[in-house]
């Protein structure tokens, strides 16, 4: 049995779901970050499982996300994706912080997985945040600039407005950098990894996904188990129970 407990984390709504006898107790922390569009209540069944394996699960809603919905039309909460995305990496900090000052969490056991957006926010924790110790990125994408770009050209293509000029445009990107984790592989320095990518997904290319793989893997020489990639070779823009599963297996290994 878990319990699940809507509460406010460092001004973020929030879904707590533990086991009830561990309340209380300093235990593992994983926050679970959902998807754009989404909201905190989507993943719940991540929570029940990790919960259910002894973990403290933290889903937050995004910003402009579930209980933070401010009713912004399709146009401007897709020009505001990047936003969310570094919001959603700064706020994942300060529930941290929270949680190990409140006596909940081990500092040393904390773990962070996302689907899409939510997979996108958790490379770029891992970029800035030594204190991720595993991760898990479901549907995600690390190389922030050329996502970027890509979303850019999609943008065009559908003759969507964007109400700023070029060199702006270059500013937004630049303002990412620090959270693109392609361009600073070794910041990952050994810790488990675990990336689901669907190749046919025509959401968040799946390319871009293996490429960081094949990319970072000499940097798990000599540890090659602590770093996993599946890619399903039928799976779109939708986790499945596979990937689930998986999930739940490398934080029972990891954290």
């Amino acid at each position: 049995m878990v319990i699940v407990e809507k509460e406010w984390l460092a001004g973020v709504p929030v879904l707590h779901v533990v086991k009830p006898e561990k309340r209380g107790e300093r235990l593992p922390l994983v926050f679970f970050i959902h998807g754009f569009t989404s909201a905190k209540e989507h993943n719940l069944h991540f929570g029940y499982l990790l919960a259910e394996a002894g973990y403290r699960v933290v889903l937050p809603d995004a910003l402009f996300h579930g209980e933070r919905d401010e009713g912004l039309s399709e146009r401007k909460l897709q020009l505001s994706f990047w936003d969310i995305v570094v919001r959603t990496i700064t706020e994942i900090d300060e529930m941290k912080h929270d949680l190990v000052n409140r006596g909940l969490a081990d500092p040393e056991r904390i773990g962070l997985a996302g689907t899409s957006m939510g997979g996108i926010a958790t490379f770029g924790a891992l970029a800035v945040y030594p204190w991720v110790k595993v991760a898990v990125a479901l549907m995600g994408c690390p190389n922030y600039r050329a996502f970027f770009d890509a979303m850019m050209e999609e943008a065009k293509r559908r003759r969507i407005d964007i109400p700023l000029p070029p060199t702006l445009l270059e500013f937004e990107k630049e303002k990412i950098a620090r959270y693109d984790l392609s361009r600073q592989p070794e910041t990952l320095a050994g810790r488990p990894l675990f990336i689901w990518h669907g190749k046919a997904d025509q959401v968040v290319p799946y390319a871009y996904t293996y490429e960081f793989y094949e990319q970072i893997k000499p940097l798990y020489e000599g540890n090659e188990d602590r770093l996993q990639f599946i890619a399903d070779p039928h799976a779109g823009h939708k986790v499945t129970r596979q990937a689930l599963l998986e999930t739940v297996r490398w934080f029972r290994e990891y954290v």
